[in-house]
């Protein structure tokens, strides 16, 4: 008979805290300022890491997970995508300082826990902090003012030219 072992985490797997994004503001503002990155599985919207005003320096990985009923119908299947993808950011060897919002799709829950991981691990380590997003401005918006001819459907302002 074999004895029994305590359960000890192998040396090649470290776990790190995982801290989850927290309160409306803070998703704004990953939402607003944050970096798409796209996979099959999942797309993430990452900023770089800032504390808050008063807050201690310490970088750490502070990532919501988000999965819209649109997504996932079922809640049993919201909570297990919700589970896996939390465990496998969890287990992931060194998270990079962040903030991030992920929202899983529906492969989540029939993908290999190895294939998910490596996605999540490729998608963070093809984060740069240093880019900016896109122009986030939206359809006439952008130049709509003095040069923007007219629409279909209205008609021109007197004394407009």
């Amino acid at each position: 008979m074999q004895p029994i072992s305590s359960a000890v985490p192998s040396p090649t797997v470290r776990k790190v805290a995982l801290v989850s994004l927290r309160g409306d503001r803070e998703f704004r503002k990953v939402r607003s300022h944050g970096q798409v990155i796209r996979t099959r599985f999942f797309q993430l919207r990452v900023t770089d890491y800032r504390p808050r005003y008063g807050e201690v320096w310490r970088p750490r990985a502070i990532i919501g997970i988000v999965v819209p009923k649109k997504t996932l119908k079922r809640a049993v299947d919201r909570n297990r995508a919700r589970r896996r993808v939390h465990e496998a950011l969890r287990t992931l060897p060194g998270l990079p300082p962040c903030r991030a919002i992920l929202s899983p799709a529906a492969l989540v829950l029939d993908a290999p826990f190895a294939e998910l991981q490596a996605a999540l691990g490729k998608a963070l380590g093809s984060f740069d902090p240093k880019a900016k997003a896109g122009n986030r401005s939206g359809p006439g918006q952008a130049g709509a003012g003095k040069t923007g001819g007219t629409r279909a459907g209205t008609r021109p302002v007197k004394g407009a030219q």
